[in-house]
């Protein structure tokens, strides 16, 4: 059975996956991930499916949300600093969540690389662990995969999976907006997760802007662009009963996403102060 196992491990390798790499990578995530738990994770790691139990609610509604952080893994690649996508994937997901009024419960995540490199993934992971904790949603269950000839040597993929709670009757959805309500922009730590398309542009031909030291900016260029995606949960969370709408300004900027949450016949007035 040895010999097989070994068989078995060097044949992956020569297919370009090394199995030991990613059982050490597990073995990281997992104490990350362990350190999240809250007292209604009922499984451990390593089982084919998480286990949450849900608490005392009246009439609990689970909302869900996927999401990446799409070419600002471009910048951290460029960089070689990772902590702050972890970062990144976790804030977003939470508030897209959060338009709904709901708790983050849990979490998921998916990593994936052409040839697995332990410091990267620790560093992902160190950010996401961190963001969890601070927001009391645990990371029970994820993928890492080791993929060659589907990602470009030194690139990566990273999404996320969340599943929050709202009671029914506090389900925020945009319905209850009325004429004459008012409507309050919270602000952003800069570009969040969206633009890099555009940004990568800039640094694509001339890479040694990203440490250029910008007085307008207090710092780099590219300590800037890695500034993590603001959460907003923990400052929103005490006024979520009287909030009627919330829209999460990402793709598509305030056009493209504050009416999604204004009732037919509506529409919105801003005035920048």
């Amino acid at each position: 059975m040895a010999d097989e196992t070994r068989r078995a491990k060097e044949t992956y390798r020569a297919a370009g996956v090394d199995i030991n790499t990613a059982n050490e990578i597990v073995r990281f995530i997992g104490k990350k991930a362990r350190a999240t738990f809250r007292p209604e994770v009922i499984s451990d790691l390593g089982f084919f499916g998480g286990l949450f139990q849900l608490g005392s609610y009246e009439q609990p509604v689970l909302v869900s949300s996927t999401d990446g952080v799409g070419t600002k893994i471009k910048v951290a690649c460029a960089l070689g600093r990772h902590e702050t996508i972890g970062i990144d994937l976790v804030h977003h997901c939470v508030n897209d969540i959060l338009t709904c009024g709901a708790e983050p419960l849990f979490f998921h995540d998916y990593i994936a690389m052409s040839k697995l490199q332990p410091e990267i993934v620790e560093s992902i992971v160190d950010g996401m662990a961190s963001a969890l904790s601070e927001v009391g949603c645990a990371l029970i269950g994820g993928e890492t995969a080791e993929m060659p000839g589907i990602y470009s040597e030194g690139e990566y993929d990273l999404v996320g999976f969340i599943v929050g709670v709202v009671e029914r009757k506090g389900i925020i959805d945009g319905k209850a907006i009325k004429k004459g309500d008012a409507i309050i922009g919270l602000p952003p730590s800069g570009l969040h997760t969206n633009g890099y398309s555009l940004v990568r542009k800039i640094f694509s031909t001339e890479p040694q802007k990203l440490n250029v030291l910008y007085p307008e900016l207090g710092r780099t260029l590219g300590d800037e662009l890695l500034e993590p995606h603001r959460c907003y949960y923990p400052m929103l969370k005490p006024s979520i009963p009287m909030i009627k709408g919330i829209a999460h300004i990402t793709g598509g900027g305030i056009i493209g996403n504050l009416p999604r949450i204004l009732p037919n016949g509506l529409a919105a007035r801003l005035e920048a102060r």
